[in-house]
């Protein structure tokens, strides 16, 4: 159990630190872990919120026992199905024979998919402001489908004023990590919830009707201060509004040219007075971190080889993981390179005007095998239109 949590007198983490995974959800880099948050509130009723993945269920089914002290629970509430919050589900009814399982309809089709059980005997279905009576705690329920799968919900604690908020708020890394939240949080949003962003911004609608004095999520630190700035966050990347004014250049390269290309030009805007200018190799550096920039900027270039007639693949995954996330609202410019025939340009195109209000930057630069006099030129120009 990450020590030195406390939440409240009543409500207690439960959850555990995974330092030893390597790729989360099998695709994404975590150096410094994540963490698998669970708690579980004391009252007349005993209420478990979320189990945790099976990779560390052992120590989280010992974490439970310690807190509850020689009690037993009565419910255990499901706000997520999916396995890194769910997974110990079966177990814990297993252990717990008397203890009731709290979910939505769509939760309990998931159980059976899962488990082979969709408690029927033991489960108590609950529905949008549905409340569920503990002691001098309540917990109301608010439902948020898509956010990022159909069956998830979030829930109110009423008296302590406590959002329960599934993986809303969440964010990469264990819990005894010291690193900047919004580094980590923007980069798990857009990879994992940025595709609902309407869905996110009907939950955060449903959300300001709430005194939120405390944020719970199942992933990250427990947020108790400065809440304005959290939720702020979340509106803005949900509303897929830039987060910064800068400018992200992302390229392709093959030997080496089309890489040299997109840094002269990352210095030829910087020369011109560029606010901000990141710069990612696509082959080598961290696909999700690359889309979380494609996100947080408000303009993009794309640089890219011309390969097998099309894209060089790790462009091609770039733009396919973008598509996916929902990517819109941007300007983004256009650099190809090829020795005897470019096409780079012409199939960025076509996948960009797939995506909803993505404006091409003008002019579209071809590079023939390695940059010269007439690229400097163009880079030119092309800067001067994106700094404007």
């Amino acid at each position: 159990m990450a020590n030195n949590i406390t939440i409240s007198d009543s409500i207690k983490y439960i959850g555990v630190d995974d330092r030893d995974i390597d790729l989360f959800e099998s695709q994404y880099v975590v150096p410094n872990g994540i963490s698998y948050n669970s708690y579980l509130i004391l009252d007349d009723k005993i209420a478990v919120m979320d189990t945790v993945d099976r990779r560390k269920g052992d120590e989280w089914l010992r974490n439970l026992e310690t807190a509850l002290d020689g009690r037993t629970p009565d419910y255990l509430v499901t706000l997520h199905m999916e396995a890194d919050h769910a997974s110990i589900i079966a177990e814990a009814m297993n252990r717990y024979p008397a203890m009731k399982i709290v979910g939505n309809a769509k939760t309990f089709a998931m159980t059976a998919q899962f488990f082979g059980s969709d408690y029927a005997d033991r489960r108590v279905v609950v529905c949008e402001g549905d409340t569920l009576p503990l002691g001098t705690h309540t917990l109301q329920f608010v439902m948020a489908p898509m956010v990022h799968w159909p069956e998830v919900m979030v829930a109110y604690e009423q008296s302590e004023k406590v959002l329960f908020s599934a993986d809303g708020f969440g964010k990469f890394g264990a819990l005894d990590t010291d690193e900047d939240w919004a580094c980590e949080a923007r980069r798990y949003y857009f990879n994992i919830v940025g595709k609902y962003g309407a869905n996110v911004q009907a939950l955060l609608k449903k959300a300001a009707a709430l005194d939120i004095a405390t944020i719970c999520p199942l992933h990250g630190p427990i947020l108790k201060e400065n809440l304005g700035y959290y939720i702020g966050k979340y509106d803005t990347w949900s509303s897929y509004e830039p987060e910064d004014k800068g400018i992200f250049i992302a390229f392709g390269s093959i030997h080496g040219n089309t890489a040299a290309a997109a840094r002269r030009l990352a210095e030829i805007l910087r020369e011109k007075g560029a606010e901000k200018v990141s710069v990612c190799d696509l082959a080598r550096d961290d696909m999700a971190e690359a889309v979380e920039d494609a996100f947080r900027y408000d303009r993009m270039v794309l640089a890219c080889a011309t390969y097998d007639g099309g894209l060089f693949p790790a462009m091609e995954t770039f733009l396919c993981r973008l598509k996916s996330k929902n990517y819109q609202r941007r300007t983004v410019a256009l650099v190809e390179n090829g020795t005897w025939a470019p096409v780079a340009a012409r199939v960025m195109r076509e996948k960009l005007e797939a995506m909803k209000d993505v404006r091409i930057a003008e002019p579209v630069v071809t590079i023939r095998s390695a940059m010269n006099a007439d690229t400097e030129a163009k880079f030119a120009e092309l800067a001067d239109a994106l700094v404007g």
